[in-house]
């Protein structure tokens, strides 16, 4: 019997995280998608799926959303983690608050609802899930200190988890874009990336949807540059 499976979607109302929803359905996956906007209800619908307009910084919201999936499908395969936009300033010139604000946004975002899936990826022993972080965390700049700064701990965080939870055959790996086209273009950007243009929020999804398939099941721990040469490892 086919196994019809099922990907949840967080912070997917627009954007990347929104491109992957949609290349997930397209894939065949049934999708439950949270958003603040509205816009993430109104894209589940479209793809015959479920939706909940909330925040991935409530464990309320997630809760429903998860509870929602589960009810109707019955799984979950693939949890794919978005994120919103965080505080930004000097490096000195941020305060406590916003801080916070950036742990909330670049780190719980994913904590969240890691917690909430687990248990029913435990049950199936499969599952996979992926984290949108940002092509900056090993090579930060100042014009994102709060996403480099909570994304290198996301990397860590990622590394622990998949000690603890490999054994339950559950992956968890981070998609790094670079300068993607759901971000305002400039020819400056554009001009730093070796290919000399702009990532398009499709080459992001189409990264998750591998990831998340059975072709990428001996990947996990990674964090995966998708970011048209900017940054550069040996």
């Amino acid at each position: 019997m086919t196994v019809q499976k099922v990907a949840v979607v967080t912070a997917g109302g627009s954007g990347m995280g929104a491109a992957a929803a949609r290349k997930l359905a397209a894939d065949g996956y049934k999708v439950a998608i949270l958003s603040s906007s509205g816009k993430g209800e109104a894209l589940a619908k479209e793809l015959g799926g479920v939706g909940v307009t909330g925040s991935n910084q409530s464990n309320e919201d997630l809760r429903r959303l998860v509870d929602l999936a589960v009810s109707t499908w019955g799984r979950i395969d693939v949890l794919v983690n978005s994120a919103g936009h965080g505080p930004r300033a000097q490096i000195l010139e941020i305060s406590d608050e916003d801080w916070h604000k950036g742990l909330d946004t670049y780190l719980m975002n994913v904590i969240r609802p890691t917690r909430l899936v687990t248990p029913v990826m435990q049950q199936q022993k499969a599952g996979a899930i992926i984290n949108i972080s940002t092509a900056w965390t090993f090579e930060p700049s100042p014009m994102f200190p709060t996403s480099a700064v909570f994304r290198a701990g996301l990397a860590s965080f990622t590394k622990i988890f998949v000690d603890a939870y490999s054994g339950d055959n559950i992956r968890m790996n981070n998609v790094l874009p670079g300068w993607i086209d759901s971000l305002p273009a400039t020819e400056e950007r554009r001009d730093s990336v070796p290919l000399k243009r702009y990532g398009t929020s499709e080459e992001i999804a189409a990264t998750i949807a591998f990831l998340a398939s059975d072709a990428a099941g001996y990947i996990t721990g990674q964090n995966i540059r998708v970011d048209g040469g900017v940054t550069r490892s040996v």
